[in-house]
């Protein structure tokens, strides 16, 4: 760095602004102090062309006297040149004398302002103290005649002349694309407004008129070197360019790198107006000016981005334009730009800043660095051109190119001469010593990377510590190369890069045998060994230098990773459960896929076991809980290394995109690329991670064998290049969990040691407690049915013995039926059935006895048995009972189950084992399949008994030989009235119900002269209305409830009547009561006498007097259905009616329900084994009415035939009772 007195004088432009001043040059010499003080303080309006608004700016003039040479002449286009106000100056206030002195010479002035077409003037007259009104008198006259004279508008200083030489150099732009057009001519005239703007201090405006010139002249070497020669006359300041017909550009004599220390440099400027600068002079000016401009800007940040974009672009161009450069040249030329730049921004900021904005300076070191010894576009750069990187040092011929490098580099810039660390020295000494070069790429080389690790990028840290270690391997010093080699490896393998792995991973194998470190030469050459991206010769080489090693006769084993040697991809347990009893054989067969490209015999292969005590389990009623479940194959992953990041580092993939540049004229392909798109995501990969196919070749631990581990093992085995079976037996004698740690292939006296299995492998080894276990064959099991129950036995370690039996309590309520033949069934833990054997069972009283056959260990032993769980009564109270281990047996008690709407009732027996002192407590659950109830009904002095029975199960019951007993009074006589041919209904279904009314009797003869009338047919007829009403809500009447009859006044005369009910519950239900009650004329006066004491019990039918039509409807439920009269031709009378009258009890009714049809359900329909008579009393005369249920259901019978005889309590007349089910 260089000291504080050396750092480089900033220059600003002292052009300003011409003002000339004619006239009393005297005058102004007297005002030109105060007048050149207070000019800059005053605002000043810049009004600017095409619509950008305008600004207040502060102007410093440049006074001169006034010549007519200064006026500006046709062609000339120096606009700083040309003054922008012509001033005259007088104090003359007498009109004489101005007439006499002043006017010609004024006048004169003006002429010459008017032929070369100067306009921007003023006339200034300097009056002094006037204090009469004469002297105001004078002044205002010579104003007067001066304006009259030189009648001029008001100058527009600074408006006119810029805005018309910017539509002059617009002009010219527009003709580029005409033959003979000058780019440096152009380059010169657009320059020019650059410097009027910095002239103004609009620093902003003007460093736009140099990108401007930028982006056209780039554009332009673009369509050159596309083919595009009508666009490459832009460079034609070229001489040789103009003789050779644009085949090649002029060779780059000069690299004295860019010269930032100077405002304007002259001398490149002079080129580029002759037309001989090349095209580094070219670019080095137009960033010079650049520079300067964004330093005016406080911009200094943006001078190092746009400098490392510059001399990138500056190689592009150079060798797309074929330009000759002298091998090395450019290098130098990029180094010495870089540090001036550097020392540029030095110079403008201070320490603090460039310490906190090193991000942005960070990228010029790294170039630097890399142009010197590790450039990467090119075969040879400066330090080895001049073989200061080798071993032996410069030769003869390095030397001769040193001194052309620096002869290309010129004399030292007196602004530099100073300067002890100018980029020029640095550059001279470096080329001139090999201890010079190496402590200034070193001092280089280090400042980059500390850098890019004070902001975190330690990927470009680790690129630059790569580009050390190459140093350092010339140099012949692996020591130092390895250890930024490793942290270069870091990068590449987090970010999944395979090509750069196996760059490094070669260049790791070197020093680390030319360093002798021969367990991690063995670990890199395994690594590169199975390396895809390595020739198969590169391949076999580093095999051959495993395997030589292995052959050698030492005390000593080394090891190294597995992982490089082969990979493990499957593992399988045979049995698939990966748990066996101890003492059995469990076979473990591991799938390596082998990475060496010929086939390796393995002296042996092994992997260690660990075995974990705590959790061994005995499988049995000790435990409890199940064994923990173990998967039988385990597959291992190791996904295939691609060009990008892979899955497994944890980090997305690259996000590529193809991107085209393309001609704006005809749409050819210039150039195209690759981006990615998700940089911001990839670039943030955690540096520590590593991938499972390139682990960090840094030296593995050194992994030693417990003594007495436990190991499976196999000896001599080959592996060939790629898949291949290893089957191992795996250790199982003693109960406990067993897994897998380490996986170890010997090699002669290389040991490959994969440190740990993962996923973890495991396998358990049981002892398992013998079980009893006893299940029913077939679900649920139900009470009152014999059915089988299956016995299963797992032996577990105990050995069933000939002898050994099975004690079972027995039970009243769950008796074990006996059988003729009982044979056991004996399996092996796979399931095979190995043997079968007949059962001896023997029972007493308390206890049955079953023998078992011999057993083996850990096999099923499986036989059925026959049991009856009795329904129970719920009355019995039997005494206390006791099982054989002494336990008081509780009597089952039923409950409800949620799952069934059945009563379950658990079943315990206790069965005494010979492998145990205790007794073995089991359950087994019955369900009891029917649902019962029972209702007592009354008629008369008659008492009935209805019980229902529902089937709450899924299988089909018959119900036959129904029998109901009574335990304590055996006098009582129950009789059934149930028949065997029955007719059903279906509860909530539709059937049909037929009432048949019938007249006993004949009428007598005041009945017929009271209300007969005569029909159609001559008939005596009689008016009689029914009603049913269900009181007790059995059923429901889904048609007319009521109704009018016409019945003949003749015995035995019939009529039916069709309803539809509905059963609302399943049994046997009591038929509705109906009602029949027969009109009176409204002239009869009815008697209706009490009955406090009906003669039959439940029926109450009342006399009604009600005023109804005879089509009246009063049903109940109107859904469906209808109520229609049939039989002795009789119609029902519809329409027209009595106005008034009554109903009485009469005739005899017969209900006759419809037969279900087929397919309905087993729902018992009303049923009575009797028939029903009951007397209504009208008038004093008994009317018997006969309710007959139907044929089928209930027979009818005449009076007389069964019942007996009673008075009525309330008339004393005779009634017919018979009781009612």
């Amino acid at each position: 760095m260089e000291c504080q007195e050396e750092k480089p004088i900033i220059y600003t432009m002292e052009n300003k602004p011409i003002v000339t001043c004619a006239g009393d040059q005297g005058l102004f010499t007297s005002l030109y102090t105060s007048l050149a003080q207070q000019l800059p303080r005053e605002p000043m309006e810049w009004r600017r062309t095409y619509g950008r608004a305008p600004k207040m700016i502060h102007l410093e003039a440049n006074f001169v006297q006034f010549k007519e040479e200064l006026l500006p002449k046709d062609g000339n286009k120096a606009l700083l040149t040309f003054p922008f106000l012509h001033i005259y100056w007088t104090d003359c206030c007498d009109t004489e004398a101005y007439k006499s002195t002043v006017k010609e010479d004024m006048m004169r002035w003006q002429s010459s302002l008017r032929t070369h077409g100067s306009a921007d003037w003023v006339i200034i007259v300097v009056c002094g103290a006037v204090g009469s009104s004469e002297g105001l008198v004078q002044v205002s006259g010579i104003l007067e005649l001066l304006a009259a004279q030189t009648a001029n508008p008001p100058p527009h200083v600074l408006h006119k002349e810029p805005g018309r030489f910017e539509d002059d150099m617009r002009t010219l732009r527009e003709k580029r694309t005409q033959p003979g057009w000058s780019f440096c001519e152009y380059f010169m005239v657009q320059e020019e407004l650059a410097f009027v703007f910095e002239m103004l201090q609009q620093f902003e405006d003007a460093l736009v008129q140099y990108d401007e010139l930028d982006a056209l002249f780039t554009q332009y070497v673009l369509n050159f070197g596309a083919g595009d020669l009508k666009f490459g006359i832009c460079l034609c300041f070229y001489p040789q360019i103009r003789r050779t017909g644009w085949a090649r550009s002029a060779p780059v004599n000069n690299w004295s790198g860019l010269l930032l220390r100077r405002p304007i440099d002259m001398e490149k400027r002079d080129g580029i107006q002759r037309g001989e600068a090349s095209l580094l002079d070219l670019r080095s000016y137009l960033f010079s000016r650049q520079c300067t401009l964004l330093i005016f800007l406080l911009r200094p940040w943006e001078v190092t981005q746009r400098a490392l974009e510059l001399l990138h672009n500056c190689v592009q161009e150079l060798r797309l334009l074929e330009v000759s450069v002298v091998e090395g040249a450019l290098d130098c030329w990029v180094f010495l730009s870089c540090l001036e730049v550097l020392h540029r921004i030095e110079g403008c900021c201070d320490q603090a800043q460039l310490a906190a904005n090193c991000s942005h300076t960070v990228g010029l070191w790294a170039y630097a660095t890399d142009k010197v010894t590790n450039h990467t576009e090119s075969s040879e750069v400066p330090g080895e051109l001049c073989g200061l990187v080798s071993e032996k040092g410069p030769t003869s011929e390095d030397l001769n190119r040193t001194v052309d490098l620096l002869a290309g580099l010129g004399d030292e810039r007196p602004e530099t001469v100073s300067s002890l660390q100018s980029p020029y020295k640095k550059l001279k000494e470096a080329l001139s010593s090999v201890e010079a070069f190496e402590r200034h790429y070193l001092e280089l080389s280090h400042a980059a990377m500390e850098m890019y690790r004070a902001i975190s990028r330690l990927r470009s840290a680790r690129l630059v510590g790569k580009s050390l270690a190459e140093f350092y391997m010339k140099k012949g010093d692996p020591e130092k190369a390895e250890a930024f080699l490793q942290e270069a490896l870091k990068s590449y393998v987090s970010e999944g890069w395979s090509l750069p792995v196996t760059h490094t991973r070669k260049q790791i194998a070197e020093c680390q045998k030319l360093l002798g470190r021969t367990e991690d030469y063995l670990q890199t050459s395994a690594l590169l060994a199975g390396d895809a991206n390595l020739t198969m010769e590169e391949r076999k080489h580093f095999c051959q230098e495993i395997l030589t090693f292995a052959g050698k006769s030492e005390d000593q084993c080394n090891h190294s990773q597995h992982g490089c040697f082969s990979q493990l991809t499957r593992l399988q347990f045979q049995p698939a459960t990966a748990s066996v009893h101890s003492g059995a054989v469990l076979q473990v067969e591991i799938n390596l896929r082998c990475l060496m490209p010929v086939s390796v015999h393995i002296q042996q292969l092994a992997a260690s076991i660990h075995f974990d005590l705590e959790r061994a389990g005995t499988n049995g009623r000790s435990k409890g809980a199940a064994r923990q479940t173990i998967p039988g194959t385990v597959e291992f992953s190791h996904d295939t290394l691609s060009a990008g990041p892979s899955s497994s580092s944890g980090g997305p993939p690259l996000e590529l995109e193809e991107i085209q540049d393309r001609s704006p004229t005809d749409n050819s392909l210039n150039s195209t690329g690759v981006v990615c798109k998700n940089t911001h995501l990839v670039m943030r990969l955690p540096e520590s991670i590593s991938t499972p196919d390139m682990p960090n070749c840094v030296s593995p631990p050194v992994v030693t064998l417990k003594e007495g581990a436990q190991m499976l093992k196999v000896q001599d085995v080959t592996l060939e290049p790629g898949n291949n079976s290893i089957t191992f037996t795996a250790p199982s004698g003693q109960p406990g969990t067993y897994t897998l740690r380490q996986l170890f292939a010997t090699v002669g006296q290389v040991q490959f040691v994969l440190p740990h299995i993962y996923p973890s492998v495991q396998y358990e080894v049981y002892s398992q407690e013998p079980q009893l276990t006893v299940e029913p064959l077939s679900e649920p099991l139900l009470a009152g049915l014999s059915q089988m129950v299956k016995f299963t036995l797992l032996t577990g370690h105990y050995t069933v013995k000939k002898g050994d039996a099975l004690q079972l309590s027995n039970t009243d309520t769950m008796p074990i039926l006996p059988s003729s033949s009982c044979s056991a069934r004996i399996s092996n833990p796979t399931g095979e059935l190995v043997g079968e054997s007949a059962l001896s069972i023997q029972s007493s009283e308390k206890v049955t006895s079953i023998s078992l056959p011999a057993t083996p260990p850990y096999h099923t032993l499986e036989f059925q048995l026959e049991v009856l769980c009795l329904i129970p009564s719920g009355s019995d109270c039997p005494p206390n009972e006791r099982l054989t281990n002494g336990e008081v047996r509780h009597r089952p008690r039923s409950y409800s189950h949620p799952d069934t709407p059945m009563t379950a009732i658990d079943q315990r027996m206790s069965i005494d084992c010979p492998w145990s002192i205790y007794s073995t407590l089991l359950a087994l659950t019955f369900y009891i399949p029917f649902k019962t109830k029972h209702s007592l009904l009354s008629a008369g002095n008659r008492k009935y008994i209805q019980v229902c029975v529902q089937n709450m199960s899924d299988k089909n019951f018959t119900l036959a030989e129904v029998k109901l007993t009574e335990k304590q009074n055996a006098s009582l006589e129950l009789e059934s009235l149930n028949t065997k041919t029955q007719q059903n209904c279906r509860s909530g279904f539709l059937c049909g119900l037929e009432v048949c009314i019938t007249r006993l009797t004949e009428p007598a003869e005041g009945e017929i002269a009271e209300d007969s009338k005569t029909d159609t047919e001559g008939l005596k007829t009689t008016k009689l209305m029914y009603e049913v009403a269900d009181s007790s809500s059995n059923w429901a009447v889904c048609g007319k409830s009521s109704g009018m009859v016409s019945m003949p006044m003749t015995a035995d005369a019939t009529h039916k009547v069709q309803i539809e009910v509905m059963p609302l519950f399943a049994g046997h239900l009591p038929f509705p009561k109906i009602k029949v009650l027969k009109y009176l004329p409204h002239t009869a006066a009815v008697a209706i006498q009490p009955d406090p004491d009906s003669c039959v019990e439940n029926d109450s039918l009342s006399l009604l007097d009600k005023a109804l039509d005879d089509g009246g409807d009063t049903a109940s439920i109107r859904s469906r259905g209808s109520v229609h009269s049939v039989g002795s031709g009789d119609q029902q009378q519809r329409g027209g009616h009595a106005a008034s009258g009554a109903l009485q009890p009469g005739t005899s009714v017969q209900p006759h329900p419809h037969t279900a049809g087929p397919g309905a359900a087993r729902h018992r329909r009303p049923h009575h084994g009797g028939q029903r008579y009951m007397t209504l009393v009208a008038r004093a005369r008994p009317l018997l009415i006969k309710l007959n249920p139907g044929p089928g259901l209930c027979r009818a019978f005449a009076p007389g035939q069964m019942g007996s005889v009673s008075p009525c309590r309330r008339c004393g007349s005779p009634a017919w009772t018979h009781p009612l089910a």
